[in-house]
């Protein structure tokens, strides 16, 4: 299998688990879980399982600062997308929230542009307007008072959600020139924890699907994200990250669109409007215009 196949694979895969990670995530919270108590959980539960994955691993010779680093990255950028994605996902419906996280290239694309000189073609500036005149639209849907309690805040927190997952493609893609997927996991994972256990002193956070309200059905979902986006979505983002180019990592998370769309209007998460398909034809028009203009590390 060839670098190209194995990357496009790895983060198709990944992204179809993250669309329907936000179909989950929308189940469980806040009803079921606070958004902290879902961060947290979920951190320590990935950390404990990257850590114990060590004993499989190769010898670890990434140098401290590298480590450093990794902590960092995790502790700000895995933290924050995780802990806003949270947040987010209990003010807006899902295909909202879907849309405006799937700003992911715009941000991308940007940051590649001032830090590593990312070159500038017309098909990707196409693209990329697209892809906002997307957002634009969905900012225009009429709002669902009866399944968003704070449309415009949750979009809002989802753009900046995008951000840092944004700043983490970016910066994971150097760091993994120098360490193995895993010391990548285990630092980043460790550091988001650090950040997420220091939050939760002050805040605070509770599962009622454990404790006073204990349910089946939310228990089980709750164990599907441990699972598969928490640890394998994680596992194979690293693979893309590897053998693709940023920018086009960061499109694949369009496929989380599509997916937490359909999804979520065959279980009535969502309803849709005339500015929510025109949102979706543009950003998917965005995506071919980026794609094809992007070069593909071999």
């Amino acid at each position: 299998m060839n670098n190209l196949l194995k990357g496009s694979l790895a983060l198709a895969t990944s992204r179809v688990i993250g669309g329907l990670n936000v179909n989950c995530t929308k189940f469980l919270l806040p009803l079921w879980i606070t958004p902290m108590g879902y961060v947290t959980l979920r951190l320590l539960f990935g950390t404990a399982f990257f850590w114990l994955l060590a004993i499989f691993d190769k010898p670890d010779t990434s140098s401290t600062h590298d480590k450093v680093r990794l902590l960092l990255l995790g502790a700000v950028a895995v933290f924050g997308y995780m802990s806003l994605y949270a947040v987010g996902m209990s003010y807006t419906t899902p295909v909202n929230f879907a849309i405006f996280n799937a700003t992911q290239p715009i941000w991308v694309f940007v940051i590649s542009v001032f830090l590593h000189n990312e070159r500038v073609t017309k098909g990707k500036v196409c693209g990329i307007l697209m892809g906002f005149g997307g957002v634009v639209a969905a900012s225009l849907a009429s709002p669902v008072h009866d399944l968003a309690s704070d449309r415009f805040l949750g979009n809002g927190i989802a753009l900046v959600s995008a951000l840092c997952y944004s700043i983490y493609l970016i910066c994971s893609a150097g760091l993994l020139r120098r360490v193995s997927n895993l010391v990548m996991l285990r630092y980043t994972f460790l550091g988001a924890t650090f950040s997420a256990l220091s939050v939760s002193i002050f805040t605070g956070f509770s599962t009622p699907m454990f404790i006073t309200h204990f349910n089946a059905t939310a228990a089980m979902v709750f164990l599907l994200v441990l699972i598969f986006p928490t640890v394998v979505s994680y596992l194979l983002v690293p693979i893309g990250i590897k053998y693709l180019k940023t920018t086009l990592v960061a499109i694949y998370g369009y496929i989380s669109l599509v997916v937490a769309t359909v999804v979520s209007l065959l279980l009535g998460q969502d309803r849709f409007d005339i500015f929510l398909l025109i949102a979706l034809l543009l950003i998917c028009g965005g995506i071919y215009l980026v794609s094809v203009s992007e070069r593909v590390r071999g």
